[in-house]
């Protein structure tokens, strides 16, 4: 066995798991994130610090948990898997049957088993990195540890704009739900306001041990959601937007997009993947953070069969007449009881990114400090506040920009390639670079620098095409306006 340093004591991990960093920069960093200073003997196991406290863990994070405060190291890896579907399976999976019309079934499915293995692979990262550096919460302590208090602060923001914008489109697809059921009853900015509201509720409970429930809830949503639409356009006589009269259908098993519709794409895939930065959270209040794999593994595979399933059924039936949220393909009745049915878990979705959102602030804000894990009014005061800060966030987000499809690309591009491409490629260069030079090292290290530069190149051509269809889009008038109350059904 080898150890590492870890904050005050020191963590045993299996020789296979270790790697040479960076002493100075992680004794920095253990210096300024050490949650607590023990000062007595301690057993380590999976990044915990059992006192000798009955009952008591001392964390590398969130320090001292014990009965007087939430239990931050209650997950277990079943319902992290749960947590981790419901993450990713939401909002992108409702674009996919989109990227099939524009790219035609054979590159639509290459994509998302590209984007697939790449952010598997990155997932899988977090999770080692996280094991090595038991003081990391974030994707912004990574980026300290790597790039020093600059670093952190950029991806800081990054991270917090990737989150809240998604939690931003939950909010905008819940408004085309409430539009739909209920026959655009009254004016889409008060839909968004009643979404707002409802996810904050939600995203209020403050672990996720408690709001893992949620996970299963939003999981169920989603799929009576997607089975419904499936029967509904195989049994639908028409495509609920093709014209009326004759028209012909058009599935291409290989499509002639433009540049930009062909990166937009792109980008609505990895978008689909983009939850991979919060697993990092998830990975933090695991009980056994070694089962982190397993949970990354069962996950991903399932969202990826779903992916393929859902986007080549209702590509097959729709063809070019695809709704965009996708559950308005199938006509009206189907589409308010695909709406219906989708509803809890669009709201769970957006809870989970805005929760993970808040508690990022909550953590930074409060970290070192005996409220971070203790029922205290400070610690509920900046926890309800961080909560209703990151949602009026996203309501803005939201309503500024009400084109779903193009919301996706332009988070894909702009902000998910970053956190979930490019960081998580780069840390498994900084943690492995002076391992031995044997043929594995090798290939892993060419692997990672291929995803990382495939990371730049979709981010910058990704963010120029998603800009440049959001402005001919606005120029054009069809698709309404920023804080519109008009019918975005």
């Amino acid at each position: 066995m080898s150890v590492v340093s870890s904050g005050p004591a020191t963590v045993t991990v299996p020789p296979a798991e270790i790697v040479p960093m960076n002493d100075t920069k992680s004794d920095k960093m253990k210096n300024d994130l050490s949650a607590a200073e023990v000062a007595d003997p301690v057993d380590v196991e999976e990044g915990n610090l059992k006192g000798t406290k009955p009952g008591v863990i001392v964390d590398a994070v969130w320090g001292e948990i014990d009965e007087d405060g939430p239990n931050y190291r209650s997950l277990g890896w079943i319902k992290a898997a749960v947590l981790q579907v419901k993450l990713q399976m939401g909002l992108g999976i409702l674009g996919l049957p989109a990227v099939f019309d524009t790219m035609g079934f054979v590159p639509g499915i290459l994509i998302i088993l590209a984007v697939f293995v790449i952010c598997t692979w990155s997932d899988y990262v977090l999770g080692q990195f996280k094991r090595r550096h038991p003081e990391v919460y974030t994707l912004a302590d990574a980026a300290y540890l790597i790039f020093g208090p600059v670093g952190r602060e950029i991806v800081a923001v990054a991270y917090l704009i990737q989150q809240i914008a998604t939690g931003g489109a939950a909010f905008l697809s819940m408004t085309v739900a409430f539009n739909t059921i209920t026959s655009h009853a009254t004016c889409s900015v008060v839909w968004g306001v009643v979404s707002m509201c409802i996810v904050a509720a939600m995203a209020s409970i403050q672990t996720l041990g408690k709001i893992s429930w949620l996970g299963w809830v939003g999981i169920t949503s989603i799929m009576a959601a997607i089975i419904t639409l499936m029967a509904g356009v195989g049994v639908s006589d028409r495509p609920s937007l093709a014209p009326s009269g004759d028209y012909t259908l058009e599935v291409l098993a290989v499509g002639h997009p433009s540049f930009v519709d062909a990166i937009n794409a792109v980008c609505v895939v990895i978008f689909a993947y983009c939850a991979g930065p919060n697993f990092l959270n998830i990975i933090g209040e695991m009980r056994e953070q070694g089962d982190y794999t397993k949970s990354i593994l069962v996950s991903q595979g399932s969202v990826t069969v779903i992916y393929l399933i859902v986007a080549s059924v209702v590509y097959h039936f729709v063809g070019q007449y695809i709704a965009s949220p996708a559950l308005g393909s199938a006509g009206l009745i189907f589409k308010k009881v695909c709406y219906g049915l989708a509803l809890p878990g669009l709201a769970v979705g957006g809870t989970l990114f805005l929760h993970v959102s808040a508690k990022f602030i909550f953590v930074r804000s409060l970290r070192n400090s005996r409220h971070l894990s203790k029922n205290t009014p400070v610690h509920y005061i900046v926890w309800f506040s961080c909560v209703a800060g990151v949602c009026l966030i996203a309501f803005v987000i939201a309503e500024a920009i009400p084109f779903f499809n193009d919301l996706l690309s332009l988070i894909g591009a702009l902000f998910a390639t970053l956190m979930c491409i490019q960081l998580e490629t780069y840390m498994w260069l900084w943690d492995n670079w002076h391992m031995p030079r044997t043929v594995r090292w090798k290939s892993l290290v060419v692997m990672n620098v291929v995803f990382h530069f495939l990371g730049w190149f979709c981010m910058v051509a990704g963010t120029y095409g998603s800009v440049v269809t959001i402005n001919n889009k606005f120029k054009s008038g069809e698709f309404g306006s920023s804080f519109s109350c008009a019918d975005n059904s």
